[in-house]
C-alpha cells in the first residue's frame, strides 16, 4: 500500500544521530546522520522554515533526493528546482548553495564524512 508521510519515521530521528546545529549549512533545518563502513554518510533533513544555504563545496560526491516540498539547488548561478521525487548528483569540488521551502524533506548521500553529531562523533 502506498502511503505519504509528513515526517521521517521516529526510528530515523534517534537523538544519538542528530546533526549538530553548528554543522548545518541551512538555518532552521533538523538533520540526522548515518555512517557507512567505508566512511560515507547519509543524512535525512527536514526544513522547518524557508531558508537559504551558504555556498559550499565538498571533496566527495553528493547525491540528493527531495522527498517532500521543493529544494532549489544553485550551481554557477543556475537555479535548479527539485520537487518531490527528483534527484541530483553534485560532483566533488562543485560549489553549490540552495533555497528550501518550509516543510521540505530531503535525503542526501555523501561519498565522505559530511556531518557531525550533536552528541559527539
Amino acid at each position: 500500500m502506498l502511503r505519504s508521510f509528513d515526517d521521517f519515521p521516529e526510528f530515523m530521528k534517534h537523538p544519538a544521530n542528530l546533526i549538530a546545529k553548528s554543522n548545518q549549512a541551512t538555518p532552521g533545518v533538523e538533520g540526522y546522520v548515518f555512517d557507512g563502513a567505508d566512511g560515507s554518510q547519509m543524512a535525512f533533513w527536514t526544513c522547518r522554515e524557508t531558508a537559504a544555504s551558504a555556498e559550499h563545496a565538498h571533496d566527495y560526491d553528493e547525491y540528493m533526493i527531495v522527498v517532500q516540498g521543493c529544494y532549489t539547488l544553485i550551481i554557477q548561478g543556475e537555479r535548479i528546482p527539485l520537487q518531490a521525487g527528483e534527484e541530483y548528483l553534485i560532483p566533488r569540488g562543485v560549489p553549490h548553495s540552495g533555497e528550501v521551502l518550509a516543510g521540505t524533506r530531503t535525503i542526501h548521500a555523501f561519498g565522505g564524512r559530511r556531518a557531525h553529531r550533536a552528541q559527539g562523533s
